[in-house]
Parts: C-alpha cells; sequence; structure tokens
C-alpha cells in the first residue's frame, strides 16, 4: 500500500497525516520535529500542539448516503458493514449504525450509538446528522408512547385512577438503572439519581392506570423495578380485621370482621401465608407549643404509633390485617408466657403486641417480612389528596383524615399484587 506522510496547517496548527490507496486519511494528535510534519515546505517555527482536520469522505460514504436517500437499507447495511470492518473507529461509519438501528425500529440502541457519537466527535456536519437523529428517535419514541397510552386507556378499566411504585436499587445496578430511568423518562442525571430508592420503595406518580401501565412496561424493558395497579385492583382485595386468635395448631383460626362489620370465623393453614407486612401509623395531636416571639400556638405533633400487622393470603385473595390497640388479648389464644415477663409489664399492650408477632413469626418461617413502610409514606407526601380518595379499611380515632392510613393500605396492597402475579409465574 502505497502512502504519503504530510503536514496540513489547520488555523495556524499543523496536524500529521497519513494517507493510503484508498484516500482514506489517518490523522494523529501529537507533538512532532518540524521536519517529520512537513517533507517539502521547511517550518522555522517551534513543535506545534496537533488537531485532527476534517476527514475527507470516502467514496463509500457517498455510496451509502444514497442507499439511505432511496431507502435501500438492505445495501446500505452491507455497505456499512463492510466499512467497519475496514475501518471501525471511522465515526461516520458508526453513525450510519445508529441510522440501520433507527429504521429498523431499535431505538434504543440507535440513541445508544448517537449519544456516543456526541461525546466522540467535534466535526461539525458529523455533530448536526447526530442531532438530528437523536431528535427523530425522541420523535419516534413520544408518537409511540403516546399511541400505547391510547390504546390501554381506551380499555374500560384503565380510565379508573392508578399508581405507580419505584423498587429500591442496590447499589451495584443503581448506576446502570439510573441512567435507563433518565433515558425513558426524559430526566437529568440529577434528577434521576435521587428520585430512584437505595432503600425500601418510592411513590413516584399517580394517574390514569392505562397511562401508568405504559410507563411501567417502558421502565420493566429498561431495568428499572417497578409496580403499579389501578385502584379498582386494590379496592378487590378483601380486608378482613382480625379481633383475636382461637387457635394456632394444627391450623390457624381467628374472628374477624369483613368490610360490612360482619363477625365471623375464617380457618387457614399458617403456609397459606406468603407475606407479612407491618407498619406503624402515626397519631397526631394538637398540641401548644412557643412560636414566633414565643407566644403560643397550636400545632399537629405526633403523640404515638399505632402498629399494624397484615397477612397476606393470596389464595384466598384476601388479607388479614391486626392492629394492636383493636385485638383483643384477653379473648381467644394465649399469645405469650406471661411467667416469663416482668410483673408491672404484664398485658400491656406492648408487651402483648411483640408476643403476638413472635408468634406469627414462629409459625410462618416461609413468609416474606416487609417492614421498610415508613420510607414510602414519606414519599407519598406529594400525593395526600389522590390517597385519601383510597378506602383505607384502617379505623383510628383521628381529628381528621391522614393520608397515612391510605399509604400503608397501598403500601401492602401493591405487595399484595406483586406477589399473587409472582406465583402466578
Amino acid at each position: 500500500m502505497r502512502s504519503e506522510v504530510r503536514g496540513v496547517k489547520c488555523g495556524g496548527r499543523f496536524v500529521k497525516q497519513q494517507w493510503n490507496n484508498n484516500g482514506v486519511v489517518n490523522g494523529q494528535i501529537g507533538s512532532y520535529r518540524r521536519h517529520d510534519l512537513v517533507r517539502d515546505k521547511p517550518s522555522s517555527k517551534l513543535p506545534y500542539p496537533l488537531l485532527l482536520t476534517p476527514l475527507p469522505s470516502p467514496p463509500m460514504l457517498d455510496e451509502i448516503a444514497a442507499a439511505f436517500a432511496r431507502q435501500d437499507y438492505r445495501t446500505a447495511a452491507q455497505l456499512v458493514s463492510a466499512l467497519l470492518a475496514q475501518s471501525p473507529q471511522n465515526l461516520w461509519a458508526q453513525f450510519y449504525s445508529g441510522r440501520l438501528q433507527e429504521v429498523s425500529g431499535q431505538l434504543d440502541a440507535a440513541t445508544t450509538i448517537y449519544r456516543q457519537l456526541l461525546r466522540d466527535t467535534t466535526n461539525a456536519k458529523l455533530v448536526t446528522q447526530v442531532r438530528q437523529g437523536i431528535q427523530r428517535v425522541e420523535a419516534l419514541q413520544r408518537d409511540r408512547r403516546q399511541q400505547a397510552i391510547a390504546q390501554a386507556t381506551a380499555e374500560p378499566n384503565n380510565n379508573a385512577p392508578g399508581f405507580l411504585v419505584l423498587e429500591a436499587v442496590a447499589d451495584g445496578d443503581r448506576a446502570t438503572v439510573v441512567q435507563n430511568f433518565a433515558r425513558v423518562m426524559k430526566l437529568d442525571a440529577y434528577t434521576a439519581r435521587l428520585l430512584i430508592p437505595n432503600r425500601g420503595w418510592r411513590l413516584y406518580r399517580v394517574g390514569l392506570a392505562g397511562e401508568l401501565q405504559v410507563y411501567s412496561q417502558e421502565l420493566q424493558q429498561a431495568g428499572v423495578p417497578n409496580v403499579w395497579a389501578s385502584q379498582p385492583e386494590l379496592q378487590a382485595i378483601q380486608i378482613f380485621r382480625v379481633n383475636s386468635f382461637q387457635a394456632a395448631a394444627p391450623k390457624a383460626t381467628v374472628v374477624c370482621q369483613n368490610m360490612h362489620d360482619q363477625v365471623g370465623f375464617l380457618s387457614f393453614d399458617w403456609s397459606e401465608v406468603t407475606q407479612r407486612v407491618e407498619g406503624m401509623l402515626p397519631i397526631f395531636e394538637q398540641v401548644l407549643d412557643l412560636g414566633y416571639r414565643n407566644r403560643l400556638e397550636r400545632k399537629a405533633d405526633i403523640q404515638d404509633y399505632a402498629h399494624f400487622c397484615d397477612l397476606h393470603l393470596p389464595g384466598r385473595r384476601c388479607i388479614l390485617r391486626l392492629h394492636d390497640s383493636s385485638y383483643q388479648f384477653d379473648e381467644g389464644l394465649t399469645v405469650g408466657a406471661q411467667a416469663t415477663i416482668d410483673a408491672p409489664d404484664r398485658n400491656t399492650t406492648r408487651t402483648n403486641w411483640n408476643q403476638l408477632m413472635a408468634l406469627l413469626k414462629h409459625q410462618t418461617p416461609n413468609a416474606e417480612a416487609w417492614s421498610q413502610f415508613t420510607p414510602f409514606a414519606q414519599t407519598a407526601a406529594d400525593f395526600t389528596v389522590p390517597l385519601l380518595r383510597l378506602k383505607s379499611h384502617i379505623y383510628l380515632s383521628r381529628q381528621e383524615d391522614s393520608y397515612w392510613d391510605s399509604a400503608f393500605h397501598l403500601y401492602s396492597s401493591l405487595l399484595f399484587l406483586r406477589g399473587a402475579k409472582q406465583l402466578a409465574l
């Protein structure tokens, strides 16, 4: 192969270029002695910092451009493959490989190639072409999403309100998940990093169920763990408030109330319990406090916590809900050995509740335990209005309704639906 080394002056700087028989130029960045840079015209100047000059297009690039212009993508694919085999670092060849991904519908792959090219090239013409490609891809993605949302919301059940929750991501996968989340939801990296939880769940979006279904599918395909449900799905779960356990072996038997306050007995095998969800709900009271200039003012403050525990029985499509203040510890099964407890602590609600939780843990060793409700409820503070529209099936003596009650019901119900889907797979 014949090659020629020449120096080209560009903007007051020299670039070392090597031409081969195919008319392809390879530029090298570095510092050279002046007799290495220009053979036919010696320079009197000292060595210069070097920059790549714009590369002329080889004939194959013109053929590729012509193939795309006439929408002959098969020929274009063959030419691009040949050019990449000959010159893998050719940025124009990489650009046209992105175009092939774009026209074949692989929009995520095309976006990845385009954004990498923006970081690698300074060629003004190529940068313009890449930016136009990114705009086309984003427009196609918007159209696809709008069509999917319109199709999903056309179904009657998908016109109801729904809730979309982001699940926690481990540190090892966090960087990739944040990047994909930002790409799907069109967010900057900083905002995406703040929204992806590292522990617990985050209530991310509330809206029409059909719209949330589309977002959830796109996020799942991008590797962003999430769960969503419509309000009718949540309301279809039966909730039984447990008053007491009558027996623990060989089967469990409870006295409970259904959603219509009808009292009855329910017997089940402990193996039917697949999940156990625990949470504490704050009890607010109006208190006097010193405010501005030591003036007395009333404000809501946390005075106590109500303890709840949900037992999930997906086979019966129901949740057994226990509440420390409404559970009748003096009825039915004795939950602990009182002789092992100091006299002042016997028969207190907290002691009895802890013994009841110990009994449930012992009887359901294979049930998955969830106790990250508090961080989830804190992320739900921005959605108080839609949450208060969700019936919580929690009956606490409050001066005014609190979104914490609905947040716990939403948290437990989403876990129930998520677990039921996994069992059905």
